[in-house]
């Protein structure tokens, strides 16, 4: 029963719509009506700036990590195993499920990336750290969040699978479907990204003013 409560409780964390709430709070609009339509960072970075999609993507992975973190108020999960994993997988996932289905905004949210990065970051940090890198990497590069999104999905993948050698099945299942779950939620942008018709997020725009100089 208990578990069962902390699990509504992640979905309730995960449902906090935060560009639906800044865009209405801060600039009179909801986010879901402008750019793509999605409630979720990129978008917010597309339609309110960097400074703003830059805080709600933090405070998105902030959902993933508190929410998968919750299994700290129950004593008998102190020991770490495959219980615990397996509790923590339920917890991060409903946050994630919170996030794009979220219960405060009519339930039409994000595409759940950065939450799942919380929810890394909050099981394994080695890979989520690795897993940020790679995002930030090819952001850096490219300035779009839909294609460092995916590297991101299959990052996760490759580094539980074959880097760090994740033995515990449920565990593995999980980042198989991370990836496969990220590709699948990004289908029209990959659509867009082949056709070159994707928007690139306002960022590292004095890097490409560089090159146009250079």
């Amino acid at each position: 029963m208990r578990e069962l409560l902390l699990i509504i409780l992640a979905y309730c964390i995960g449902s906090i719509p935060t560009s639906v709430w800044i865009s209405k709070g801060k600039f009179n609009i909801d986010i879901r009506d402008y750019g793509s339509g999605n409630a979720g960072a990129t978008n917010t970075f597309r339609v309110l700036g960097s400074k703003w999609g830059t805080i709600v993507m933090i405070v998105d992975m902030l959902k993933g990590v508190i929410a998968t973190s919750l299994w700290v108020t129950l004593p008998n999960y102190g020991e770490e195993g495959i219980a615990r994993t397996n509790f923590m997988i339920g917890l991060g996932l409903a946050s994630v499920i919170g996030h794009i289905f979220p219960v405060w905004a009519n339930f039409k949210g994000g595409k759940g990336v950065a939450t799942l990065l919380g929810m890394a970051l909050a099981m394994q940090p080695a890979v989520a750290l690795k897993c940020i890198g790679v995002f930030l990497l090819v952001l850096y590069f490219t300035r779009f969040v839909s294609l460092s999104s995916i590297f991101a999905g299959l990052a996760f993948m490759v580094l539980i699978l074959f880097i760090y050698n994740e033995q515990e099945l449920w565990y593995r299942i999980f980042a198989v479907l991370v990836a496969g779950m990220i590709v699948f939620t990004h289908q029209k942008n990959i659509s867009r990204l082949l056709n070159g018709t994707e928007n690139k997020v306002p960022i590292f725009k004095h890097r490409d003013k560089k090159r146009r100089r250079d």
